[in-house]
This record gives C-alpha cells, sequence and structure tokens, in this order.
C-alpha cells in the first residue's frame, strides 16, 4: 500500500485573507485556486510544492464560523518544520507573526509557538 496525507482543511472567515497570509507572510505557495461556484473556491497552499498542502475552506455555516481557530481545542495543530530556525522565526517575526512564547530548545528540537490571524496554533520547529 502507497499512501500520503495530500491535503488538511483549514477552516477560515476569508479566502483571500488566508492567500495574504500564508502566502504573504509566511512564504507559502499557492497551489491551486479555482472557483467552485460563486460563494466557494479550492484554494491549495503550502510551504513547499511537493508536500501536504492546506485546502483553505471558507466557513459557510455557523459551526464553521465557530470553529475557526479552534479546530483543535486550543491545542497547536499545524507544525511548520524548518531546516534554518533561527533564520525564519526572525523574518516571520519581522513579518509581524504573532508569537505566543520566546524560542525555546527542546529534548525534540528548537520550537516556538505563533498563532495565525485566525486564532490557529501553530509551532515553528526544527527536530534535533
Amino acid at each position: 500500500m502507497s499512501l500520503s496525507l495530500s491535503a488538511v482543511t483549514l477552516v477560515v472567515p476569508d479566502y483571500d485573507e488566508a492567500i495574504a497570509y500564508y502566502v504573504g507572510v509566511l512564504g507559502f505557495h499557492l497551489l491551486e485556486d479555482t472557483p467552485l461556484t460563486s460563494e466557494k473556491r479550492w484554494v491549495r497552499v503550502a510551504p513547499s510544492r511537493d508536500g501536504t498542502a492546506i485546502l483553505l475552506a471558507k466557513a459557510a455555516t455557523d459551526a464553521q464560523r465557530a470553529a475557526i481557530g479552534n479546530q483543535t481545542g486550543g491545542r497547536v495543530s499545524l507544525f511548520l518544520q524548518t531546516l534554518n530556525f533561527d533564520a525564519d522565526y526572525e523574518k516571520f517575526k519581522a513579518g509581524g507573526v504573532n508569537f505566543t512564547e520566546i524560542p525555546r530548545r527542546e529534548a525534540y528540537g528548537s520550537v516556538v509557538v505563533f498563532e495565525d490571524p485566525f486564532g490557529n496554533l501553530w509551532d515553528l520547529i526544527k527536530p534535533n
């Protein structure tokens, strides 16, 4: 069996606002932005062109809007791995990324938590 995880869904309030953050601030690639209906688009972004993508899904119901930023009950839900922790941390910091703590060294590597504009918690991490 040959399986891979191609995408994970992240519910957001607005497609263009999410694209502006993930592509404009974090430097992700916009892999696809295909209109499906007048209200719905198929939008995929990713830190690299050949890995797991994030499917940005615009909230369409009250329940979906309530889940924005709390899709994992307040836990870190996304882990952005880097090869150059210090440079990426400084670049993100200069770009206005909201870090919720100072960088720390753990047994597994260097890590710092940041929050995207929608309330989702991320780890920027460089494993040992």
